[in-house]
């Protein structure tokens, strides 16, 4: 049998492909951005994202299939995201993948998207030790919980409102910093001074998370000074972002008593919250494992690499998109 998966991730706006085998090498992959789709809307606008999907995904594939020298008999499954995301993009991703699967005779797995996430530290020989206390945070989402092993979870809280990285998006906007927001506010927080007070919703508050307020009360300053220095906006911004992020993961070390410390999303490409984990991991003596930064944001490579858990297991989900999947479902 082949040792090949082709991954294919279009959940938001992002058409992204492929080839990962079981050790989690990179055969090939091609990830086609939509940033200058939507640059003038400030943000995602779903039927656009749809349309850009798919003008690029069959080109994607057969450029990935190339580059690997790769034939339909050299896979062993196609790996999709089915949730959660937007539907209409989901369902481009899913009908190209129901279609490749009958058409080459090989099977397709509908795939959790937070599920691959979580398994984007096993790319490149990454090993997590279990259990495990995982955080994603990304533009979709920003949750907290428990790994018994790569396919158990415990939720232990989850966003009300605002995920972190939709904060960082929104933030960046008000301060001209255009898309993605998150690079461009972490670069202008090297320059500038953590000085502005800014709250922390629900630091001292359990596993759940809330940012609408933070978000708000950037905006707020903003309005009532214009002549706010934007770097060191970004930097108090970031740092009260941190600061919840960091009373989390504290909680959560304390009381589960983990092995690893995972934190994956794209929001977990930041040079700040990358040394403010470390430390957090350095005190509570755990394994800190980070996806390499090339991973950290959506793409198809982990979708691949958490297929395989899908196949190991005998799981089979329908291709059918499901936007609000959650954590817990396969």
């Amino acid at each position: 049998m082949s040792d090949l998966i082709l991954g294919i991730e279009t959940s938001c706006d992002d058409t992204s492909v492929a080839l990962v085998d079981r050790s989690g090498h990179v055969a090939a992959i091609k990830t086609v951005s939509q940033y200058t789709v939507h640059e003038a809307f400030g943000g995602v606008y779903p039927e656009l994202a749809s349309r850009a999907h798919l003008e690029a995904i069959l080109p994607t594939i057969q450029s990935v299939m190339d580059e690997a020298a790769v034939t339909p008999k050299d896979l062993c499954a196609i790996g999709v995201t089915r949730g959660p995301g937007l539907i209409g993009s989901l369902l481009v991703g899913l009908s190209t993948a129901e279609a490749l699967s009958l058409g080459w005779g090989v099977p397709a797995y509908g795939v959790n998207h937070l599920r691959g996430h979580i398994r984007s530290v096993e790319l490149e020989d990454g090993q997590t030790e279990f259990p495990a206390v995982i955080m994603l945070v990304s533009g979709g989402h920003t949750l907290i919980a428990e790994l018994k092993d790569a396919w158990s979870y415990r939720l232990l809280g989850t966003t009300r409102d605002d995920s972190v990285g939709e904060s960082y998006d929104k933030v960046a906007r008000m301060l001209g910093l255009g898309m993605p927001g998150g690079p461009a506010i972490d670069r202008a927080a090297k320059l500038g001074t953590p000085v502005l007070r800014l709250p922390r919703p629900m630091k001292n508050e359990g596993y759940e998370f809330s940012f609408s307020g933070l978000k708000s009360s950037v905006a707020r300053h903003i309005e009532n000074h214009p002549d706010v220095s934007l770097e060191d906006m970004s930097a108090s911004f970031v740092a009260a972002c941190l600061d919840v992020l960091v009373a989390k993961a504290d909680r959560a070390l304390s009381e589960c008593k983990p092995r690893s410390l995972v934190i994956v999303g794209g929001v977990s490409a930041s040079p700040q919250l990358r040394d403010a984990m470390t430390d957090v991991a350095g005190r509570h003596g755990v394994n800190l494992c980070l996806p390499p930064v090339k991973w950290a944001t959506d793409n198809a490579a982990m979708i691949a690499m958490a297929t395989w858990d899908y196949i190991e297991r005998g799981v089979k989900p329908a291709l059918f998109p499901t936007p609000n999947l959650s954590l817990e479902t396969p």
